[in-house]
């Protein structure tokens, strides 16, 4: 036998064990007879989609949304118990838990883009989210003005340019957000010359707009609005009406497990159509509007 057709047999050979181990990876749901666990990843700064309570459990509007998934997955599968073991993860290795098949259903704020579709799959949409921007009351009204899009009110003749009004400001977002990839895009194609600071957490972005080092934070308009909300010093604070973005959140389960995400979307769907979302809804982000119940009639699917 040659030397090439050695090199390709083992090359073969390398291919097959790979998409069985992929195959083996992506059976979610066998995983989950096999071993009786359902395991839920979760961030714990990402109120109100997702963070820990009080007593350090997972708590949030995606919890709420996994934990009927949970009920679903005991039921499809005839379990007598099924243990549901709540799995921290960070904001930048929280795809690559998914991928590796440390969690089985990711329960956050994660935005379903094609980039990450390399890596994961999403459920339909269960958050109609966007980019926003969060200031202090007191931030230059020439800035502001430029973020919200019009003109300052001393100045009506006057067209704010994004990239004059930012220029030498510094500008925050979370590290591994979506939110930080456009900043960085926003900056290179306005051409301005901007500091951007990607900070560990939402927490710390709020902290550096209140002490001034940083002159807006941008992320996700739900999280920061709640943030706002929770500082102590939310008088000093305010999240502008504005969305850069409209970027659905979704929940994340492994690539190619069909079956697994079937079951995920079935859930949703049931829970969109028979008006249980807005009970959940309304516990975490107040009642919802008609456009967001529009939002959750056209995301389910029919049987």
């Amino acid at each position: 036998m040659t030397k090439r057709s050695l090199t390709l047999i083992a090359t073969l050979g390398a291919l097959i064990q790979l998409a069985a181990f992929a195959t083996a990876q992506a059976d979610t749901l066998g995983r989950i007879r096999e071993t009786g666990k359902l395991r839920l990843g979760h961030r714990s700064d990402a109120r109100p989609f997702s963070y820990e309570d009080e007593s350090g459990h997972a708590a949030g509007y995606s919890i709420a949304l996994c934990k009927e998934i949970a009920d679903a997955v005991k039921a499809e599968l005839g379990l007598a118990q099924l243990a549901v073991e709540d799995v921290k993860v960070e904001a930048g290795d929280r795809f690559d838990e998914v991928e590796s098949g440390s969690v089985d259903l990711l329960c956050g704020a994660a935005t379903d883009t094609l980039e990450r579709r390399k890596k994961v799959a999403f459920s339909l949409p269960i958050f109609p989210s966007g980019i926003g921007a969060l200031l202090r009351v007191d931030a230059p009204p020439r800035v502001r003005a430029a973020l919200e899009g019009r003109e300052p009110p001393y100045r009506p003749r006057w067209r704010a340019s994004l990239a004059e009004a930012l220029e030498k400001r510094v500008l925050t977002a979370q590290a591994g957000t979506t939110a930080a990839d456009w900043l960085a895009k926003r900056r290179g194609e306005l051409e301005v010359n901007a500091e951007i600071v990607n900070v560990s957490s939402y927490a710390e972005g709020v902290q550096r707009v209140l002490v001034r080092t940083s002159d807006a934070m941008f992320g996700d308009r739900a999280i920061l609005l709640d943030a706002a909300a929770r500082s102590p010093s939310a008088s000093d604070l305010v999240v502008l009406d504005r969305e850069y973005t409209y970027e659905p959140i979704a929940l994340v389960g492994a690539r190619g497990d069909s079956d697994f995400l079937l079951l995920v979307d079935r859930t949703l769907s049931r829970l969109y159509r028979s008006g249980k979302i807005v009970e959940i809804y309304t516990r975490f982000f107040g009642k919802p509007d008609e456009s967001t119940q529009a939002f959750f009639r056209f995301s389910a699917r029919p049987e």
